[in-house]
């Protein structure tokens, strides 16, 4: 598509992707009308804090904006709060709300995300007590539930799994995480690190069960669960529930539009569908993967945020393929996870930790002595050299990236760059 031909940018999603795309298009010096469409009654906030500050009550629904509102309108950006686009009519270029509202378009931005992917028990449907997070209304109705002495049982040991936990034994709650996989985020960070927060988790009071599954859930006669049953016949006790077992992208608008679909929205380098008119971002976006010709979707707010100021650029004529580095973090007690990179099971692990530091510890992924991805635990100065590291294809010694008596910022300055 031709950015001259572009007069009206709809985007369809009010979080994180949506919000930053809409501001960097006037950024970009956009001329042309903006209109963003949000099912929540809210402008775009950060969903970030709501298993963290949020849920333990140091930040307040207004913190959590990503924006003053007044920038909307000081940037004239229609933002349609509290309504979902429900089709698309392609030929005709437009997009239908549920409240009846026909919305022409010239570029179309599906900024859907995702929501938590639901247990299949059917039992669970209607407890009062079970919880998922996703939204502010979700970390509302569950902080009321984490008061000293409760007993919270968490179903998936990921990042949301782990940061609930953390939040709930700084509030008194008892926590057990129950992961079906062998170890804690198994599916984001590599067994080293994996094993560092099982270990910081069980000494801050949390029963980690891992390689464990549920075979039941008890609901009582109130409609509250009240025990879980694991496979290995375990029984939980249980005054609150958080379900974590990951994301299920929002597609459906897409679909039903006939754009390709496989677990996210496919998309090309320029973050266009199959339909020359409209794209998608964020976290249901499925986007191709320079190194490997893969396709990957990610969620993080890095990735929302990436991904919003390419396709500005893109829609304003500076186009250019998508190709940053993914990088996310994870807060949990007095500890930020930062991580950059993607790695894969065949690199080399090599693990920089000083003994005298026990929340501390950094893990690197190595390819043909390349670093490809790392983990950095509780050193933001360390992750700023890991992330140049990654960026660069770094070239280092496995045994000196390992000993933490040579300081990071050298090997990064002594290091050959592979990058092209």
């Amino acid at each position: 598509m031709n950015a001259d031909c572009v007069n009206h940018v709809v985007i369809v999603g009010a979080g994180q992707a949506g919000g930053d795309l809409a501001v960097s298009l006037r950024e970009q010096e956009f001329t042309g009308r903006i209109t963003v469409i949000g099912g929540e009654d809210s402008y775009p906030y950060s969903r970030h804090p709501l298993s963290k500050s949020y849920l333990m009550g140091h930040k307040t629904r207004p913190e959590l904006l990503l924006r003053p509102e007044d920038t909307y309108r000081r940037f004239d950006i229609d933002v349609k709060l509290g309504l979902r686009a429900v089709a698309i009519e392609r030929e005709r270029k437009h997009v239908i709300l549920d409240d009846g509202q026909s919305v022409g378009y010239d570029a179309l931005v599906l900024a859907t995300g995702g929501s938590p992917r639901a247990h299949p028990d059917k039992s669970l449907q209607g407890a009062s007590n079970v919880f998922y997070l996703r939204d502010a209304e979700h970390a509302d109705a569950m902080r009321g539930h984490l008061t000293p002495g409760a007993r919270l049982t968490v179903i998936g040991g990921g990042y949301i799994g782990l940061e609930v936990a953390a939040v709930a034994r700084g509030l008194g709650v008892e926590v057990t995480v129950v992961e079906r996989e062998e170890r804690v985020l198994a599916r984001v960070t590599s067994p080293v690190t994996s094993a560092f927060f099982a270990e910081v988790h069980e000494q801050e009071g949390v029963t980690v069960r891992t390689s464990r599954s549920v075979s039941k859930f008890e609901i009582g006669s109130n409609q509250k669960l009240t025990t879980v049953v694991l496979d290995d016949g375990a029984a939980i006790p249980t005054d609150v529930c958080l379900i974590g077992i990951g994301l299920q992208p929002s597609t459906d608008l897409a679909q039903s539009a006939g754009l390709n679909v496989n677990d996210g929205i496919l998309v090309d380098p320029s973050l266009r569908t199959n339909d020359v008119s409209i794209y998608a971002i964020g976290d249901a976006a499925r986007f191709p993967v320079s190194d490997s010709g893969e396709t990957r979707r990610l969620e993080s707010i890095p990735n929302c945020a990436e991904q919003a100021h390419a396709l500005a650029r893109t829609l304003t004529g500076k186009s250019e393929p998508f190709d940053a580095v993914p990088w996310f973090w994870s807060d949990q007690y007095d500890m930020k996870l930062q991580v950059v990179g993607l790695a894969s099971p065949s690199d080399t692990v090599v693990v920089r930790r000083d003994p005298d530091k026990a929340r501390h510890i950094a893990v690197f992924y190595l390819r043909d002595n390349r670093v490809r991805a790392a983990e950095v635990v509780s050193s933001p100065r360390d992750f700023a050299v890991a992330r140049k590291m990654v960026n660069q294809r770094a070239v280092v010694e496995p045994s000196e990236l390992a000993d933490v008596s040579v300081p990071l910022k050298d090997l990064l300055l002594g290091a050959a760059s592979t990058r092209a």
